[in-house]
This record gives structure tokens, C-alpha cells and sequence, in this order.
């Protein structure tokens, strides 16, 4: 259930940044709020799960997957490259995340 858990919060996590991207300086309300949300629930569900596994592997694996799913997003929405460098590279950060859960106890 931990690890359920971590996986939301790092989604949640790729909430918060790219509500980040339209907050323009928090003057609009409906991303600022969305952002606070996200990093609220991103926040409470990484300590949940850090209970259970260890903090140095919870906040890796969140942070792991918050960067490789914000980075999606840029390619996806927001016209951002997608040179083969950088999916090798999103290719790297997924395999250490895997590798960090098969060696966590």
C-alpha cells in the first residue's frame, strides 16, 4: 500500500509543477489553488508511505517519477523536445526508480 501510495504522491507531484507553469506569479487563482492541492496531497502521501519505506528511496522514487512524468508533459502539451539525449536520459531515471524499489527492504 506504501509503495500505491508514493506513486499517487509523485503524480500528484507532476500536478503541482505544471499547475507551476500558470500560476504567473500566484495572480491566478484557479492554477494557484490547483497547485496548493497538489503539493498538499504530493506532500502528505510521500510522508505516508516514508513510514513504511525508507526516506532516502521514498524521496527518490517520488522525486524519480514527478520529473520523468513532468518531463512527458513538456514533450506531450507544452512543445518541449523529445531528442533522443533526453528519452534515453527519462529511459535512465525509470530504471533507476525501478532499481531503487527492487532494492528497498
Amino acid at each position: 500500500m506504501a509503495w500505491l501510495l508514493l506513486v499517487v504522491g509523485g503524480l500528484f507531484e507532476i500536478g503541482f509543477t505544471t499547475c507551476l507553469r500558470y500560476v504567473d506569479g500566484f495572480r491566478h487563482l484557479g492554477w494557484t489553488l490547483g497547485f496548493l492541492a497538489s503539493v498538499t496531497c504530493s506532500m502528505a502521501l510521500l510522508e505516508i508511505a516514508s513510514r513504511s519505506i525508507p526516506m532516502g528511496t521514498a524521496y527518490a522514487v517520488w522525486g524519480g517519477i514527478g520529473a520523468l512524468g513532468t518531463v512527458i508533459v513538456g514533450i506531450a502539451w507544452f512543445g518541449e523536445p523529445a531528442s533522443l539525449p533526453r528519452l534515453l536520459l527519462i529511459l535512465g531515471v525509470v530504471l533507476c526508480i525501478a532499481g531503487l524499489k527492487l532494492t528497498a527492504h
